[in-house]
């Protein structure tokens, strides 16, 4: 089971990391991927089991909050494809051109450290990365 969302910033991004962490959350274990773009941020959630029904209808409604459904297109498909049977994302990012933040456990050390070096080398704090 499987969610790709759009967000729109990087607090949001961290909410959703710290959603999925929380140690009284009844949601299995996951995996995400982070991407950022100029205009916001991708994430894609895939949980290791199904979610019962009310637990998707829960979660669905949450990612709704603070994001849009997303469509892939076929390239970021590949992309994603491409993480899910093993390539490292270093590759990835160069084969499709993406800023892959984060891939595998949830983890919001990873995406605080990019939104730090991001800024750090502009000089300045785009929207996407408040």
């Amino acid at each position: 089971m499987e969610y790709i969302f759009f967000l729109a910033n990087a607090s949001l991004t961290l909410r959703l990391v710290r959603h999925l962490n929380r140690e009284v959350s009844s949601l299995p274990p996951c995996s995400l991927t982070v991407i950022h773009r100029i205009d916001g941020w991708l994430v894609k959630i895939k949980f290791d089991t199904q979610l019962a029904p009310m637990q998707a209808g829960n979660f669905r409604a949450y990612l709704s909050e603070i994001g849009i459904p997303f469509e892939p297109d076929i390239r970021l498909q590949m992309a994603f494809w491409s993480l899910e049977t093993g390539q490292s994302p270093v590759d990835v990012m160069r084969r499709y051109q993406l800023a892959i933040v984060a891939h595998g456990y949830p983890d919001r050390q990873e995406i605080e450290t990019f939104c730090q070096q991001f800024t750090r080398g502009l000089g300045y704090c785009p929207e996407t990365l408040a």
